[in-house]
């Protein structure tokens, strides 16, 4: 399953990045908050499913699309809905839509990303419990995917996140934990480094990490995104490291 809570620290009114880490097993109080999702649903049409890989990239660039979009900040039609997602638990629940399916979720309001084989649609946070009905109906299982070949490696010059090699997830836990990732590249870069990522298209790739780099890529300062625990993996799990070039120290 893909649903995917984690708890944030609230990001300030100016959008810039957070010192403490938003993402953390232990309960805080963020839980108090009113709690809000960000929905994104995968197109995978029976006769032509995405890959693995490129599901994971595009959705990555989905949340990242969302967050850099100029109604998701100041006084956007969507600013107020992701400053009150980003003050509780930052929760991101990947479902799966084909055919009339994926064309009703598309007449919502939200953004489609677009990958080599992959189509992401995300969406403005949602209240927990109160999704619009053709999202709600939706499966969050039957997300799981497949790469017809091993993916190319990663550009050295461009960011990657990295995945534990120690984890086995479904692809849609694995999209939203990628989500995860970019998130936290955002928040930690400057204002001129975002600008420039989204200029460029949000270039990334998304791999499975050697396990003989995986100690030193949580341990050497980059972002690392730590799992609540509620689905699929144990609680405080490091699921995803988001190695962006401006973040290398």
């Amino acid at each position: 399953m893909s649903n995917d809570p984690t708890t944030p620290v609230p990001a300030p009114a100016s959008d810039a990045p957070v010192p403490d880490s938003p993402f953390r097993p232990e309960p805080g109080n963020r839980d108090l908050a009113p709690q809000f999702v960000l929905p994104l649903v995968v197109r995978i049409e029976r006769a032509a499913p995405p890959s693995r890989t490129d599901a994971l990239e595009t959705a990555a660039r989905a949340v990242l699309v969302m967050l850099g979009d100029e109604r998701s900040t100041g006084d956007g039609e969507w600013a107020r809905a992701m400053r009150d997602w980003q003050d509780a638990r930052i929760r991101k629940v990947v479902r799966r839509a084909r055919g009339a399916e994926w064309r009703r979720a598309e007449a919502l309001p939200g953004i489609t990303v677009t990958g080599k084989s992959a189509e992401v649609r995300v969406f403005p946070p949602v209240p927990l419990d109160g999704w619009p009905k053709d999202l709600a109906r939706l499966q969050v299982s039957g997300t799981d995917l497949d790469d017809p070949e091993p993916p190319a490696g990663a550009d050295p010059g461009a960011p990657v996140l990295w995945l534990n090699p120690d984890l086995e997830m479904s692809a849609g836990k694995a999209m939203a934990q990628a989500g995860h990732g970019a998130q936290l590249a955002w928040w930690e870069l400057s204002e001129d480094e975002r600008t420039a990522w989204r200029d460029a298209g949000f270039p990334l790739s998304v791999r499975t990490a050697d396990p003989a780099r995986w100690t030193g890529l949580t341990t050497g300062g980059l972002p690392v995104v730590r799992d609540a625990g509620f689905t699929e993996i144990a609680p405080g799990s490091c699921t995803v490291v988001a190695d962006h070039p401006a973040l290398r120290r």
